[in-house]
């Protein structure tokens, strides 16, 4: 089913999380926020664009650490609350180096 930007349910904030995924390996990278403008950045660039809930700004990933995420393909899921981009990744996706946000491990 092809949906588009205005199939998104954003939160009370006007916030949606966005999960990047390698399209090569199916690794989880990270998790950020999208408002519609990065989500509409995104679409027109094909580079992921967030928003920085700290900062109240864009930020492009790889701008300051080189650490690309070209996008290849968008999804959203089935109640339109969440994306899931499937991206080419350069460098690492964390901002401590690891390759993905998702290095820790929970114990149950």
């Amino acid at each position: 089913m092809i949906c588009g930007v205005d199939d998104v349910k954003f939160d009370a904030q006007g916030l949606v999380p966005a999960i990047a995924q390698d399209a090569e390996n199916g690794q989880i990278l990270m998790m950020a926020w999208m408002n519609k403008a990065s989500l509409e950045r995104t679409l027109a660039e094909g580079r992921a664009v967030y928003w920085s809930r700290s900062r109240q700004e864009f930020w492009r990933k790889g701008d300051s650490s080189g650490h690309v995420q070209e996008v290849l393909s968008l999804a959203l899921d089935c109640d339109g609350d969440s994306i899931v981009m499937q991206v080419r990744q350069t460098g690492a996706a964390c901002h401590t180096g690891e390759r993905s946000c998702f290095f820790r491990k929970l114990t149950v």
